[in-house]
């Protein structure tokens, strides 16, 4: 591997982490952590873990399911997020239930979602 494409994975690996911290100050002022788990720069697959207060909160598949929307939307080589509260959550409440949707978001029949609104 060339120089140049290590500086370039340092730098995806960077942009990852400044999202998180620019765009979830939350989970850590409620006591959480998200730490990046792989990235795998081929596929652009992402795997976070959300940590602390994040394990069994009742809004962390909310969080999870902003991450995975907004990453890919600010960091145009990452195609897939996977996110987990390490809580059996299967990548985001797998404990069953509707997924969360978020304002303005596209969901599966083509509809526009226009609520509700995400606290963060």
């Amino acid at each position: 591997m060339s120089t140049d494409a290590q500086n370039d994975g340092d730098d995806l690996e960077e942009r990852v982490v400044n999202f998180l911290r620019r765009n979830f100050p939350q989970i850590q002022m409620h006591g959480g952590s998200a730490a990046i788990q792989d990235i795998d720069r081929e596929s652009g697959e992402v795997s976070i873990a959300l940590g602390g207060a994040c394990s069994g909160c009742g809004i962390s598949p909310m969080t999870i399911q902003a991450i995975k929307s907004r990453m890919v939307k600010e960091i145009p080589e990452i195609t897939a997020v996977h996110a987990h509260t390490g809580m059996g959550d299967e990548e985001m409440g797998g404990g069953g239930g509707a997924s969360p949707s978020f304002p303005g978001e596209t969901v599966d029949d083509g509809e526009t979602d226009e609520g509700p609104q995400a606290p963060f």
